[in-house]
């Protein structure tokens, strides 16, 4: 088994939300994503800035619908990490290329 030190902005969201966040990408401001499926929230981390989000104090009741909002806002420069699989992302990348 592969154990890797978790990032500082890592740290930061764990310190935030109950269980272990997952990664959903940075978007085009540079903001780092990461989700707590328990709490229904997500931490965005850019530069000094930390905020957490609720889902239940925005008007969007998924985290697709969270993902697509920040496409539609900022962009993602890498990911959104969300359902799906790694060949689901090269097949996007590959296309995206072509």
């Amino acid at each position: 088994m592969v154990t890797r030190k978790a990032t500082p902005q890592e740290r930061i969201a764990r310190n935030l939300l109950t269980q272990r966040p997952h990664f959903l990408g940075v978007d085009g401001a540079d903001g780092a994503h990461y989700w707590d499926g328990y709490e229904q929230a997500v931490v965005v981390i850019q530069d000094d800035e930390v905020a957490k989000v609720e889902l239940a104090e925005t008007p969007f009741q998924t985290l697709s619908e969270w993902t697509e909002y920040t496409q539609d806002e900022r962009g993602w420069s890498v990911g959104p990490h969300v359902g799906g699989s790694i060949v689901d992302d090269l097949v996007k990348a590959l296309e995206a290329q072509a």
